[in-house]
């Protein structure tokens, strides 16, 4: 995580600059039971690939993973096929790092208060990136099942309760359900606090309500967002930036105001996370082939 939010914030200056050819997320409905299957191609300046990734609510009735994933690395010189890996735990990570990027960029440098609602991967996933960047004092938790929201809450040193209850006074909440309708009120919200949305991801799901998005709204894609945040769509909320705007400073921060960060992820997100992990990997093969050969002579 510590080498994956630098490279997340590198990817978003790059997408916002125009450095990326990016198609918007292709999505394909499985229905029934309900699923969608979605095609994330992104040519960067340092690579080529696709990442495959599905979502099936349904899932998690069988104790299996909700969202599965598959990237496909390439030469982009060549065309030539370099790697395909497992993109559901880059996907996790990947996520939280850019919150990350967000949360040190746009949450007041004293935040000492999280709030997550969700108790799944992401809200994990976040939970460990974001004391990156914050050092949080008290972690409050909050889940649709009381359950989780409890198990998770042990496993993080954190307070399991109620949705109002964990985002009252709270300097910087996540937003990781899979939640079709607001369950993040803004009347809820502490001034000059930063909430990282990173579920509701189809045009008609929400997480926020119209209160929340009348704040500072920063996308990590515009064109994503119009075409895919249904808290942005439903909401009529203006975009103020894209996150890699202000992180290349060209753009105000307003990092003193009320700040919302919508997440969809994006392909180069995905592409940059996995050239880490594949350059990791060969590396370590040249090393062993390097050290092998050394001992043999």
């Amino acid at each position: 995580m510590e080498e994956l939010i630098p490279a997340m914030e590198k990817a978003l200056i790059e997408s916002s600059a125009g450095k990326v050819t990016q198609p918007v997320r292709s999505v394909i409905t499985i229905d029934p039971p309900g699923g969608f299957f979605g095609m994330m191609p992104a040519l960067t300046p340092e690579g080529l690939g696709i990442k495959i990734v599905t979502f099936y609510a349904s899932n998690a009735e069988r104790r299996i993973p909700t969202h599965m994933a598959t990237i496909f690395l390439v030469d982009p010189e060549t065309g030539a096929p370099l790697a395909v890996m497992d993109g559901r735990l880059i996907t996790e990570m990947r996520t939280a790092a850019v919150s990350a990027a967000a949360t040190k960029l746009l949450a007041s440098p004293d935040a000492h208060i999280l709030a997550i609602l969700g108790s799944g991967v992401q809200a994990r996933s976040h939970a460990g990136a974001l004391r990156l960047v914050r050092r949080f004092q008290e972690i409050r938790v909050w889940s649709p099942t009381r359950e989780h929201a409890e198990r998770f809450a042990k496993e993080i040193s954190a307070k399991a309760m109620p949705a109002e209850e964990a985002v009252l006074g709270a300097d910087v909440i996540v937003t990781a359900t899979n939640s079709k309708t607001p369950l993040l009120r803004g009347s809820w919200l502490k001034p000059g606090c930063h909430v990282n949305a990173v579920g509701a991801c189809r045009p008609d799901w929400r997480e926020l309500d119209d209160e929340v998005m009348a704040n500072v709204v920063f996308v990590d894609s515009r064109e994503g967002a119009i075409r895919e945040s249904g808290d942005i769509i439903l909401s009529g909320a203006k975009i103020y930036a894209e996150l890699g705007e202000a992180l290349a400073c060209k753009i105000p921060s307003r990092a003193s105001e009320t700040t919302i960060f919508k997440s969809l992820g994006m392909a180069v997100e995905d592409i940059a996370a996995a050239l880490l992990v594949y350059r990791s990997a060969t590396k370590a093969k040249i090393i062993r082939k390097t050290g092998s050969q050394k001992k043999k002579f």
